[in-house]
């Protein structure tokens, strides 16, 4: 791809980010009909781990600094075990309540609550970091909660205790966010992974012990689907904004939605709810507006 312009090829990166969280999505789905939400993050944990040794000792790790080349597992030696537990039991909760909302809300309703986690991310970084609640934030909050009120519609019949579980996932996912910006001043962001699938495999498996279900041949493809596309989505989405603005990689990750939206309606007969798409743009827009106003901040060196 030499040559080519950094946001297509960020587009690209996108494309697999995509193509990853949609597959995730519906693997677990599927998964969900047979085994409980706590072994479905289990084997994607075990699958996790495997696939992230294996990078590691093909890897030279740098933090997100550029600080000291770390070759193989020699990153995995950190003096912050507590932060790593705080980031993957927020995370946990997180991945939880998104798989727990995807057996019981349509595909796009788990996305588009999924969505709500910059308000959060922003509420959480006010309240625990200090950091100041500008006037493009609350537009930003103010946007945001008005769109999740759409989405769940409270006092209207539609609220559904999956939504509200996806929801506090959606909080989980700010806080684990939160601390990975910590963390990744001075760990790798294989060392992040490696112990986020290492301390999140056995809060997985114990809760699974008291209903376990052997996974069967015809599930272990899908088993891998989850543990595989759970790395990659991450990945594909750290490389494109390596490459473009996040104005640029945002709208992209909106697709989303729609995307979700019509694999919803092709494989499960789910219905198009407009509450739920108006919700999600104002959403979107509220995220943009905050991030066009850090970049111009950044550039005015405020």
């Amino acid at each position: 791809m030499t040559g080519q312009h950094p946001a297509l090829i960020a587009a690209l990166w996108m494309l697999g980010t995509l193509i990853s969280f949609a597959a995730m999505a519906v693997a677990g789905r599927e998964l969900s009909a047979e085994y409980t939400t706590f072994q479905i993050l289990f084997f994607r944990s075990v699958v996790g781990v495997l696939l992230i040794g294996f990078l590691i000792s093909r890897s030279k790790g740098y933090t997100s600094g550029g600080t000291p080349d770390k070759p193989g597992f020699a990153q995995i030696r950190t003096a912050r075990p507590g932060a790593h537990l705080i980031r993957n039991i927020a995370h946990f909760a997180g991945q939880y309540g998104w798989f727990y909302g995807l057996a019981y809300i349509s595909l796009a309703e788990v996305i588009a609550i999924e969505f709500t986690t910059p308000v959060w991310t922003a509420l959480l970084a006010f309240f625990l970091l200090g950091e100041r609640l500008t006037r493009a934030r609350i537009l930003t909050l103010i946007l945001g909660i008005t769109g999740l009120l759409l989405i769940i519609r409270p006092g209207d019949g539609v609220l559904e205790p999956a939504a509200l579980a996806v929801l506090a996932g959606a909080v989980g996912y700010a806080l684990s966010y939160i601390q990975t910006k910590s963390l990744s001043a001075t760990e790798t962001p294989l060392c992040i992974l490696f112990y986020m699938t290492l301390m999140q495999l056995p809060f997985g498996m114990i809760p699974s012990l008291s209903d376990w279900k052997t996974p069967t041949l015809e599930s272990l493809p899908l088993i891998m689907v989850v543990g595989v596309t759970a790395m990659s989505a991450h990945y594909c989405m750290t490389r494109a904004f390596r490459l473009a603005d996040a104005t640029v990689v945002v709208p992209m990750d909106f697709m989303r939605l729609p995307l979700m939206m019509l694999l919803g309606y092709m494989l499960y007969q789910e219905t198009v709810d407009w509450f739920v798409l108006i919700g999600a743009l104002l959403m979107f827009s509220g995220n943009l507006i905050n991030i066009r106003a850090e970049q111009r901040r950044i550039k005015s060196g405020a």
